[in-house]
């Protein structure tokens, strides 16, 4: 079982400026970013060629939601998952993913005050 995920330069460098743009850590935004990949409809690539950026402790990632995040991306791939499929494989895919989705995002709100609030808006009920 692996409880480290590196992801790519890329990926390091949009966390980066996201971090320093919004002032939230790391693992938060990449917590926001899986969840944004999750709400795709696509398939993602669980092939992640670059692992030069950013290196993360499971736990750091995931926390006590471990168990959530794992059902999350098996219901999406219709299938129950190993851990080794899970961790760092897929959850890495939809982190890869979900970055440029954040920063897409960000990049439309022009701030971190509207990331949140344009967040919000995508939760059924989430800015009622």
């Amino acid at each position: 079982m692996q409880f480290r995920l590196k992801t790519s330069k890329a990926t390091a460098d949009r966390l980066k400026d996201l971090q320093n743009a919004t002032g939230l850590t790391p693992n938060i935004l990449a917590r926001i970013a899986v969840a944004l990949s999750l709400k795709e409809p696509q398939p993602v690539s669980p092939i992640v060629k670059d692992v030069s950026g950013l290196e993360f402790n499971r736990n750091t990632l995931t926390g006590s939601y471990d168990f959530v995040f794992k059902a999350l991306i098996s219901q999406r791939e219709k299938r129950e998952l190993s851990d080794e499929d899970y961790f760092p494989v897929l959850f890495n895919a939809h982190l890869e993913r979900g970055c440029k989705l954040l920063e897409n995002e960000y990049n439309y709100a022009g701030n971190s005050q509207k990331l949140i609030t344009n967040l919000l808006d995508k939760i059924p009920g989430g800015s009622d």
